[in-house]
């Protein structure tokens, strides 16, 4: 099957089973080599090619990506829309909008379309594998400059007589720091390296801080921490 690139067939789900990554864009030079790229990486696999987003939007019907990497500026129908139509049937697939470009209107724009993820195309590749491997857990990725903008534009929008409610048990000093960290943009990775402490140990603070303050998600609970006043600067 062919739908503005090469395709496989799905293969079935089970333990140990890799990544499903869906490339869209509407340049073959950059596709093959991502292509190339990523099917050297462990826990990955390519099984599909997009040249617009109308073919990605029929592809992640018949394929069910897991993760979908979506270039924004591209013919018949742009990664935007595309976006949002895959994340309206397909819940479960998610998105990293991997662009040239890091103009706020596109970064708010794939956002709410439902992109987990906002990355520019110079990104190193072990960042660009983290991101996917990140967002097919369910978390999402921003790169630092993508996630400056986000909790800027979110806190210009708060209206200034609006109180953030205290979180349900206070935070502890570990926990304020993983906070700072995060609202720098940092994944876990990044963090650990940066508090000199194991990643598992990261995500526990993590998961107790989404509890404590009553938040779903890692922008939520940078937003909430800025509205309480826990984040450093």
């Amino acid at each position: 099957m062919k739908a503005g690139g090469d395709t496989h067939p799905p293969s079935g789900p089970g333990q140990g089973e890799k990544i499903r990554v869906l490339i869209v864009d509407d340049q073959a030079l950059f596709r093959e080599g991502l292509r190339t790229l990523l099917s050297l990486k462990d826990g990955l696999e390519i099984v599909g090619e997009a040249a617009h987003g109308e073919a990605a939007v029929r592809l992640a019907a018949t394929l069910r990506p897991q993760v979908v990497l979506m270039d924004l500026h591209m013919p018949v129908l742009n990664g935007v829309e595309a976006t949002r139509r895959i994340r309206a049937s397909y819940p479960e697939c998610q998105v990293i909008a991997l662009t040239t470009f890091d103009d706020d209107e596109e970064v708010f724009d794939s956002l709410r379309a439902g992109a987990a993820g906002y990355l520019l195309k110079d990104t190193p590749a072990d960042k660009l594998v983290e991101a996917i491997q990140g967002v097919a857990r369910d978390q999402s990725f921003l790169q630092p400059s993508i996630a400056a903008k986000v909790v800027a534009e979110f806190s210009r929008l708060s209206k200034p007589a609006r109180i953030a409610p205290a979180p349900l048990e206070p935070l502890s000093q570990r926990e304020c720091e993983v906070l700072n960290e995060l609202a720098q943009g940092k994944s876990n990775k990044e963090i650990a390296l940066a508090l000199n402490v194991a990643e598992g140990t990261v995500k526990n603070h993590m998961t107790n801080i989404l509890g404590k303050l009553g938040v779903l998600d890692r922008t939520q609970a940078a937003l909430k921490a800025r509205d309480l006043g826990i984040l450093e600067g």
